[in-house]
């Protein structure tokens, strides 16, 4: 799968929903900073869950979870 790199200077959520309208697969990672890490999102992740155009794919740190 070709995988192509694109810089912008913007609102991260912003940036990547535009970029989901012409992509085929969004690839994201969560901190998960909230109240309770590890069980919620980040907010840039929730917000492109809801909005994004295209499937998407949500990558956390399994250290981090385990923890």
């Amino acid at each position: 799968m070709p995988v192509r790199r694109v810089v912008k200077v913007d609102r991260p959520a912003r940036a990547l929903l535009d970029e989901s309208e012409q992509a085929q697969l969004l690839v994201v990672g969560s901190h998960g900073r909230g109240g309770f890490a590890g069980m919620l999102l980040g907010s840039t992740t929730n917000k492109l869950l809801h909005a994004a155009q295209c499937p998407m794919v949500v990558v956390r740190d399994h250290q981090r979870s385990a923890a």
